[in-house]
């Protein structure tokens, strides 16, 4: 710090001396006040003015002092030398080595730039391989579709081939040969062609299904024909194979109609045998008693009857009375267990008309639903086709129904029973309703055609009675109502009782001309 302060005051004296010396250059003498005016400021040119020193001798001293210190370091200098030569060459040798590095990281800069280069076509490469490898999964996921539909399993051979078809794995195999006859008929027309590989070998195996179904079917089928047979088991084992028939529908439509037309003939057969023989043995349980023509609400208890016509009733008021007659139109004797007439006949059993009328279609209202409904399950109809198979296999039991309903009504004087019938058949046609069963609906509508005429006629044929009826042999005046009011009374409180579940303005109309008359 001393040598500082010497160098700045000798460096002070050669300013001021030479600002002395200055020239009257104008210029120059700017200048030379400016320094000057500098200089004077400085502490020490301050201090050396206060105190009177000579600025020349202390100029010398100070220059003397330089050059004893300017000696000095240079023999510092000099006493260094191994050092700074030392500390030269390590700072050439760090030099070296920043520009090694300096060359390094220029390199490594080149090489990070290509890198970036190489990372993008990589990226680019990745990003089309990636699409190629959709592609691919994608053509072998339809490829292997393709390759599994149309192999043929040695297992499906040799089921098809050896196993019966009752056998459950026989069933799984048919559903996977249906689904590989669809599937290369669908390859087909995309010209697939790979499909004719397999063609022959698929064809061979549905005409050997074909023909184990058929022979199966049809046996059981035949079996229904039987004596003493129940056909509505294996009826109902035959829904347990449905895709049998489904498989010949789609496959073999010829051996398909074989099937349902074997089947119509020889169900219809039975129900047509079954039902004559049951409408048959069934009327042979009716009460002896039948009203007739001579037996009407006008007509006089003691009126007799020709040689040759068969006895009256005993009692011609039961004809008009209800009793438990009405019955049979309730809920829990309208679907009771129907009449078995050999048993019947052992206990000596006798029935009105209408509990025969409500046995008998009772059993066809019940097979009805049965047949209709195995028939849309077993052989896939709906609608109007449903209904055609069910004519075709029913047709004839209708038919002979109605005859004998049309036969027996011609000649029947019994107005309750044929009233009853009617509503026994409003209530079974909305049975079937509810079991959505349209299969007889007509037959309902014929059977009505039927009887609500017979029905008026009969009621007319009792208003005529009364009044064209002699007063005169009515009868002894008595204390009592007169039999015609009794018969009037009880018959009108038959017809309105049965009639007040299911109302109807007819009989209503018909009940008020009898009440007239009367």
């Amino acid at each position: 710090m001393a040598t500082e302060g010497l160098r700045m005051q000798a460096v002070g004296s050669e300013m001021l001396m030479g600002e002395l010396d200055i020239t009257s250059d104008e210029f120059i003498l700017d200048e030379v006040d400016t320094h000057i005016q500098a200089n004077l400021e400085d502490e020490l040119v301050k201090e050396a003015l206060k105190t009177g020193v000579d600025l020349r001798h202390y100029s010398k001293q100070v220059e003397t002092e330089l050059q004893y210190i300017e000696h000095a370091s240079i023999k510092d200098y000099i006493k260094e030398s191994e050092n700074i030569a030392s500390l030269h060459n390590q700072i050439t040798a760090c030099d070296t080595i920043l520009e090694r590095m300096e060359q390094m990281l220029s390199t490594f800069q080149c090489d990070l730039s290509s890198i970036s280069c190489e990372i993008q076509t990589l990226q680019e490469q990745s990003i089309a391989m990636n699409i190629k490898l959709k592609n691919r999964q994608s053509v072998r996921s339809e490829l292997s579709q393709l390759v599994d539909e149309l192999i043929v399993p040695n297992t499906m051979i040799t089921t098809i081939l050896d196993t019966p078809v009752t056998e459950q794995q026989f069933l799984e195999q048919l559903h996977e040969l249906n689904n590989k006859i669809n599937y290369v008929k669908e390859q087909s027309f995309k010209e697939t062609l790979a499909c004719s590989d397999v063609q022959d070998i698929l064809d061979r195996l549905k005409i050997k299904a074909v023909s184990k179904i058929r022979e199966f079917i049809l046996q059981k089928i035949y079996s229904f024909r039987k004596p003493m047979t129940n056909y509505q088991v294996p009826q109902n084992a035959l829904l347990k194979y449905r895709f049998f028939f489904q498989f010949l529908l789609a496959n073999e439509r010829q051996v398909a109609k074989e099937i349902r037309d074997e089947y119509v003939d020889t169900v219809s057969k039975i129900y047509l045998s079954y039902f004559k023989s049951y409408s048959s043995r069934l009327m042979k349980v009716q009460y002896e008693e039948v009203a007739d023509k001579d037996d009407l609400m006008g007509v006089e208890d003691t009126a007799k009857k020709g040689f040759f016509s068969k006895p009256s009733l005993k009692n011609r008021n039961t004809i008009f009375t209800l009793g438990n007659r009405g019955n049979v139109i309730a809920s829990s004797e309208l679907e009771a267990p129907i009449i078995v007439p050999h048993a019947a006949q052992k206990n000596d059993t006798r029935y009105p008309f209408e509990s025969l009328f409500r046995s008998q279609h009772y059993a066809l209202l019940d097979n009805s639903c049965r047949e209709y409904l195995f028939l849309c399950d077993f052989f896939m109809v709906t609608g109007n086709s449903a209904q055609d198979l069910f004519n075709a296999i029913m047709g004839k039991t209708l038919s002979m129904f109605l005859k004998h309903m049309d036969t027996y009504v011609a000649d029947c004087y019994d107005s309750i029973a044929v009233f009853l019938s009617i509503h026994i058949i409003l209530r079974f046609k909305t049975m079937m309703t509810k079991r959505n069963v349209p299969a007889v609906d007509k037959y309902w509508d014929t059977l009505l055609e039927i009887l609500w005429p017979r029905f008026e006629f009969i009621l007319e044929l009792n208003t005529q009675s009364i009044r064209t009826t002699d007063p005169q042999k009515l009868g002894a005046l008595d204390t009592r109502p007169h039999y015609v009011t009794r018969r009037y009374a009880e018959f009108s409180s038959a017809i309105v009782s049965i009639n007040e579940t299911h109302p109807n303005e007819k009989a209503h109309s018909l009940l008020a001309q009898l009440q007239v008359s009367v």
